[in-house]
């Protein structure tokens, strides 16, 4: 286009030149005629890109690996021309968002608006924007853009499966797993009374306690008698194995298909990384449904500790956690549990995620067990993705020392494998 305008100033200055040794009329309006034509494109691709009003809306600013992230864009003209052709070209980082457009025939006052669905393929956080914005004249001959740099920022969180019923380790302190701690939150198990203290909310007092003493009198509250669950996803680079490179290309994102070709299921990649954040993040979903404060313990290209709690708020915090963590840790799985163990009172269920198929796992795990905490392990296998080593014999290892392990390969259905009944993986028996 630039090289037309070019073209088009070339013949203006010689037309005129021309018409200036002739004295030729005709050559006076055709250097007249390509003067006015640089002049009137200019002022039209100027108002053109100066007239346009984008916006965008995003329904929300949190998904999952495998939903749709759906968004609307709209541009208007405000000007009093029309605009022939106004290409958008979104910079987004989220992977397989094709929200670019180019729309035709923009009449004056008018808009236009489109919408683009993408499934979520990859957990993180991703920037949506900037957006490019690009015109020209009737005869393309003063091309023009302007950047949109507002910008904002999405999170990914990893996919979950639903588990139905998975088993954990029996008790092993006298007279149940009960650990009574005190509170500031009102739970439902009161311990006692206490004098008011500034700050007590009214829901706290106990009437019949302030009608006997003459004073306000609030009540104080414990944790539920049930030890804290850790999941523990074991984030290191010692193990996994690297995913495997898959054609995007072929993958079409879902506005590009018709209603009838869209389907709603999806498989996680293929690797260890995904494949252990995914259960992670599904048995944090399954305790904290029935209502177990869960905590979480991860060291990967961070250090990552979340202090048990239950809520939604909770699961929340710890799938924004596992969307942005990458196996890139430098720490072993045994040297990172050992080292965080002020974090782990006794009676404390640990749930191991790992693609390790080493077994000094078996002795790491005995030797925390005889400190007074109970092991779960879920093992990953390496070779189903590729690896050279299986996991099969680490669980072997693990259900003869009477631990509790299950054994996820590539491909196999999550919720199955993790919805089996203590006496379908072996019974949990104290050391």
């Amino acid at each position: 286009m630039k090289h037309r305008r070019t073209v088009v100033f070339i013949l203006t200055l010689a037309a005129l030149f021309t018409a200036l040794l002739t004295g030729r009329a005709l050559l006076f309006n055709l250097a007249y005629l390509l003067g006015l034509l640089l002049i009137l494109s200019f002022l039209w691709a100027w108002l053109n890109i100066n007239a346009v009003r984008f916006s965008r809306t995003t329904r929300t600013f949190r998904t999952q690996v495998g939903r749709p992230l759906e968004e609307r864009f709209t541009v208007r003209n405000s000007s009093l021309f029309p605009t022939l052709w106004l290409e958008v070209r979104d910079s987004s980082e989220l992977p397989g968002h094709l929200s670019s457009y180019v729309v035709n025939g923009l009449r004056p006052r008018g808009s236009h608006s489109w919408r683009a669905t993408t499934i979520c393929r990859q957990r993180g956080r991703y920037q949506l924007g900037p957006v490019r914005i690009s015109t020209s004249d009737p005869f393309g001959l003063f091309p023009m853009q302007r950047q949109d740099t507002q910008t904002r920022n999405i999170v990914v969180y990893p996919m979950t499966v639903d588990i139905h019923n998975f088993a954990l380790p029996v008790g092993i302190l006298s007279g149940g797993d009960a650990l009574r701690r005190r509170t500031h939150y009102v739970t439902t198990n009161a311990s006692g009374v206490r004098d008011y203290a500034p700050g007590d909310s009214f829901g706290r007092i106990h009437w019949p306690s302030t009608a006997r003493r003459d004073r306000l009198i609030v009540k104080e509250f414990e944790l539920d008698p049930l030890a804290d669950i850790w999941v523990i996803p074991d984030m290191s680079v010692f193990g996994h194995v690297a995913p495997r490179i898959r054609d995007e290309a072929v993958q079409p994102s879902l506005s590009d298909l018709p209603a009838w070709m869209r389907l709603e299921t999806f498989e996680l990649p293929e690797n260890t990384e995904d494949y252990t954040v995914t259960i992670a993040a599904s048995l944090a979903q399954y305790f904290l449904r029935q209502d177990r404060a869960v905590g979480m313990l991860a060291y990967g290209q961070s250090n990552e500790v979340v202090q048990p709690d239950r809520s939604e708020r909770q699961l929340n915090r710890i799938l924004e956690t596992l969307a942005v963590l990458r196996a890139e840790g430098q720490v072993p799985l045994g040297d990172m549990i050992n080292g965080e163990l002020h974090l782990f009172p006794k009676g404390t269920t640990l749930i191991v995620v790992t693609p390790s198929s080493q077994e000094e796992w078996v002795v790491s795990a005995r030797q925390l067990m005889r400190r007074g905490l109970r092991i779960v392990t879920v093992l990953v296998n390496p070779e189903s993705f590729g690896g050279s080593r299986s996991a099969a014999t680490l669980a072997a290892l693990l259900q003869a020392n009477n631990l509790i392990s299950y054994l996820v390969n590539n491909g196999d259905d999550i919720t199955a494998v993790l919805s089996q009944g203590r006496s379908k993986i072996g019974t949990f028996i104290p050391g």
